[in-house]
């Protein structure tokens, strides 16, 4: 292929990887935006805000369990069709619980958001895959997943801040209508993508009796809900410095998103160059070490800055050397390693507001973040566990 032809190429595939990446990024905002807007609803459908919390449970459980489950029974199904259909689940959910009444209904609408959103993460990451060459097909899915970054650093934030000028149920309606601008988008012009083989549920279980790919799963979900118990419980964490200031909690989140973007940035290279064992040392033990520290300073918020900035970058500095861990035990069943992370990862996010109402029921918000600490030293823990089992086996 020429130089110009690779342009010619560039130019048609970038714009359809923006589109998927769109869709990413309305999942992920969906689905971080209620840590910000989590007192607003709480005292709107006159509940507290632990059980608010629960909904992102259900809504990651269904993501987690949906994923794997529609790649099994639906293999063979257009996967623009795919894609459509969960983004009209999205806006049917996210029209259900922006209107919601009640805590029932507002989680009805988590949920049927949630099979939308099941649909629409793993299909649209296959697809880019699909639709790159295969010297392109890295840059073509870290395109698109940056979708999932800027949904922490820029889509929930801004719907921190939308929901404090104008009430937690406009941004939810604005990602309906967003949601629905990406559909008819998405229908239009991502076309033709081809459909691989399917792998058979005993394939597909069969990749976890490798306990070199378990133990980093393990370590995925530990290390997800570490983060996520202090993040979706933030604005009770950081009370003493921010009272109820939904516009200074956005400063919070905002700083903590625009680190993790430069943190997975910087993952990368430095993954190839020290490899992933010690950064998963800096990166997951970093974590625990800044959620420790955290309920000391959380009277100040210029200390808190400073700590949602570090607790950035190892959050999500952290994903890259685990991704590269389950890639290298076994390359050739890379794909059905990945698809588990995604299932570890949601799990993570289910379990995180269980942690966080456990720990505020025994000693109030400030043992929130010493949750977190602990379980992120067991997700490292888990990690390098996989190591140990390798020359264990290898030594017999």
């Amino acid at each position: 292929m020429t130089v110009i032809e690779q342009s010619y190429a560039s130019t048609r595939l970038y714009p359809k990887l923006g589109v998927l990446a769109a869709g990413l990024f309305l999942v992920g905002t969906n689905a971080f935006v209620i840590a910000g807007l989590l007192p607003d609803i709480a005292s709107t459908l006159g509940v507290h805000a632990n059980e608010v919390s629960y909904s992102i449970t259900y809504y990651s459980l269904v993501v987690a369990v949906g994923a794997p489950a529609l790649s099994i029974f639906l293999p063979r199904l257009s996967r623009t069709t795919l894609i459509v259909a969960g983004l009209v689940l999205f806006i049917v959910g996210g029209l259900i619980a922006a209107s919601a009444p009640t805590l029932l209904l507002f989680t009805i609408g988590r949920v049927v958001a949630a099979v939308g959103g099941a649909a629409i993460v793993p299909t649209a990451t296959a697809a880019a895959a699909a639709l790159a060459p295969p010297h392109q097909r890295g840059r073509a899915l870290s395109f698109v997943t940056i979708g999932f970054t800027l949904a922490t650093a820029v889509g929930s934030p801004l719907g921190t801040l939308l929901g404090a000028a104008g009430g937690w149920r406009l941004p939810l309606f604005i990602l309906v209508a967003l949601g629905a601008v990406v559909a008819a988008v998405v229908a239009l012009t991502i076309r033709g993508v081809p459909v691989g083989a399917a792998a058979s549920v005993a394939e597909r279980f069969g990749t976890l009796k490798n306990l070199a790919i378990l133990g980093p799963l393990v370590a995925t979900l530990l290390m997800v809900a570490g983060f996520n118990v202090v993040y979706i419980f933030s604005s009770s964490v950081a009370e003493p410095a921010i009272g109820q200031s939904g516009e200074l909690l956005a400063v919070l989140l905002f700083s903590y998103g625009v680190a993790g973007v430069i943190g997975n940035a910087v993952s990368g290279p430095l993954t190839d160059r020290f490899g992933n064992r010690i950064m998963t040392v800096v990166t997951i033990g970093g974590q625990a070490v800044v959620l420790a520290i955290m309920p000391l300073l959380a009277w100040s918020l210029a200390a808190l800055i400073v700590l949602f900035v570090v607790w950035g970058v190892t959050a999500f500095g952290a994903t890259v050397p685990v991704q590269h861990r389950l890639v290298s035990v076994d390359p050739q069943r890379s794909a059905l390693a990945m698809s588990w992370f995604t299932t570890a990862m949601y799990l993570g996010i289910a379990l995180a507001p269980i942690l966080g109402g456990v720990a505020s029921g025994i000693g109030g918000a400030g043992l929130i973040p010493v949750f977190g600490a602990v379980v992120s030293v067991l997700a490292l823990a888990a990690f390098q566990s996989s190591y140990v089992v390798k020359r264990s086996i290898s030594s017999r």
